[in-house]
């Protein structure tokens, strides 16, 4: 191993282990007293009632674990979004659960609630994946209830989407183990199945003091809305569970007797492990983004075997295209090649900007991938497309457009890592959050911006400059030296992995060993949707 190796090894351990420490803060969501409070209660916590539910020792991910992270400082903050999201197993049946945290505001919805729940509901959705809601929510967070109730992305899309599920044939099972209150209390009614547990759930529109001061009644919430009330009384509720354990107990029952699903027909052979260490990715990713290195590398060590059969090798070389298998899933991968090439032409062309050949032959290789119905993973390392006047000259844009059309009408699902620069145009092509992916997530060295803090800052102090001398006002060079600084320490805080993943841009930052493991599952969900629509070959201009 060389010194260069052994100083990326180092400094991604250590972004990792920073990802690891935040997690943990994040996992006891309002804090220990408050879970040690639900335990007085008779209760679990939202992460426990996951852990009993899931299958032990069968692999799971979980879904936005930062939302949230750093956001309504004012609100005392919202860990993890006061929801945790998990794809994993019940009975050997593949699931989303969505747990409301009940120690994070008594499991009120802020904003990002809202947000982490509709992107439970799109992946279950895209999938025809079942979901389980846990509910434990006091409903909307009423000092930001302007933000979270009426738009068409906010609270009562989820109830919408409840019955468009249902319309699909998506099965959905609810599990009222806390409070159900208001708008909320439609979600369990609204699911296939819903059971309530005895003294500890409750399920009304209006609780006790709201109906005192409406209608003047008085009268409990537990009469007014308990498990005795809905499973004896209005039959809205179909079981009364003891306590947490026998509820998820009785989830787990009814899973272990539904169906097999109707497949997509992905193809998967046996797993075979790679034969270049995962582990060697910590050394390849360079600690700093003015360096190179070949993607190709990587690549070799997350498919299977280190097999990987490359589409047009010496074509458009600053974008890597291929079929491998991932855990023993056939995907076609899309890779951004940081590493300088040498074009066909014999000029060289600078690692991480994706150029008209490249743009080109991804667009034909996501062509073939449709054809052939093999899932697309997009390696994100890019800082842009190519410009000046030669790109501009030759028809960059027109060739990038060619490629986000073929991405952007792609059939088959797309799972998209973001290894180091996501940046403007190339977030697009290869296929960034708003483009569809069934699952998107980055490593720790991740950034998402429109472009790099450094070129960002150069741009807008120059605009900023000229501004002021056309005002007649002198500007020295500290004084712009000064207005550079702080620009860029500004765009780089919102370049950040955890400024993208505490606003859902990304599912979740993850260490670079469970990349394999993210795309096998997130491609074994989406082999529950058969594919029904037609790629339009046609639509891709020669």
């Amino acid at each position: 191993m060389d010194i260069e190796f052994n100083k990326n090894e180092d400094k991604m351990r250590l972004l990792i282990s920073q990802m690891e420490q935040r997690l943990h803060k994040i996992y006891l969501g309002g804090g220990k007293a408050r879970i040690d409070k639900l335990h007085e209660q008779g209760k679990m916590s939202a992460r426990e009632r996951i852990d009993f539910l899931l299958d032990k020792d069968a692999p799971r991910i979980e879904m936005g674990a930062f939302a949230g992270y750093e956001m309504y400082a004012e609100h005392g903050g919202c860990p993890g979004g006061g929801v945790v999201i998990v794809i994993g197993y019940i009975s050997g049946r593949q699931a989303i659960v969505v747990a409301n945290d009940a120690t994070v505001k008594a499991g009120a919805w802020f904003p990002i609630t809202g947000k982490k729940n509709l992107r439970a509901q799109e992946i279950s959705i895209e999938n025809r994946l079942p979901i389980v809601y846990l509910v434990d929510s006091a409903g909307v967070y009423l000092p930001m209830q302007d933000e979270i109730f009426p738009d068409k992305e906010h609270f009562g899309r989820i109830f919408r989407n409840n019955a468009v599920m249902s319309g699909m044939g998506i099965m959905q099972i609810a599990a009222v183990m806390g409070s159900c209150v208001a708008g909320g209390a439609y979600l369990p009614i609204m699911s296939d199945e819903a059971m309530i547990v005895d003294k500890t759930g409750s399920i009304f529109l209006a609780g006790s003091y709201l109906v005192k001061a409406a209608i003047g009644e008085n009268i409990d919430n537990e009469t007014l809305g308990g498990a005795t009330t809905h499973c004896e009384i209005s039959g809205v509720t179909d079981h009364k569970c003891k306590d947490d354990a026998d509820c998820l107990t009785r989830i787990r029952n009814i899973f272990s007797k539904v169906g097999d699903y109707n497949k997509a027909g992905f193809n998967r052979e046996v797993i075979v492990a790679p034969k270049k260490d995962p582990k060697d990715i910590y050394g390849i990713v360079p600690e700093t983004r003015d360096k190179q290195y070949d993607v190709r590398e990587i690549i070799y060590r997350l498919v299977d075997n280190s097999d990987f059969d490359e589409y047009k090798e010496l074509y458009g070389q600053s974008i890597i295209c291929g079929y491998a298998r991932i855990e023993g899933w056939a995907v076609g991968i899309v890779a951004n090649q940081r590493k300088v090439v040498k074009s066909k032409k014999g000029e060289m062309q600078f690692g991480g900007v994706i150029y008209s050949d490249s743009a080109d032959k991804a667009a034909r290789f996501i062509m073939n991938c449709n054809q052939r119905k093999v899932p697309l993973v997009f390696l994100q390392d890019a800082t842009g497309f190519m410009v000046g006047s030669r790109s501009e000259h030759g028809g960059i844009i027109k060739d990038g457009a060619k490629m986000v059309n073929a991405m952007a009408n792609s059939v088959v699902p797309k799972f998209t890592v973001i290894m180091g620069n996501s940046f403007g145009a190339a977030n697009y092509a290869m296929c960034g959050k708003a483009y569809d992916p069934r699952l998107i997530v980055g490593w720790p060295t991740a950034q998402v911006a429109v472009m790099g803090g450094a070129q960002a800052a150069k741009v807008l102090v120059q605009i900023e400059v000229a501004s002021l001398k056309a005002k007649g006002e002198v500007i020295t060079p500290e004084n712009e030296a000064e207005l550079y600084n702080k620009t860029k320490d500004r765009y780089d805080a919102q370049t950040t992995p955890y400024y993208a993943a505490s606003r859902l841009w990304l599912d979740a930052i993850i260490d670079p060993l469970e990349t394999r493991k993210w795309i096998s599952m997130g491609i074994e969900a989406a082999n529950h949707a058969p594919i029904t629509k037609q790629y339009n070959v046609g639509m891709i201009q020669t």
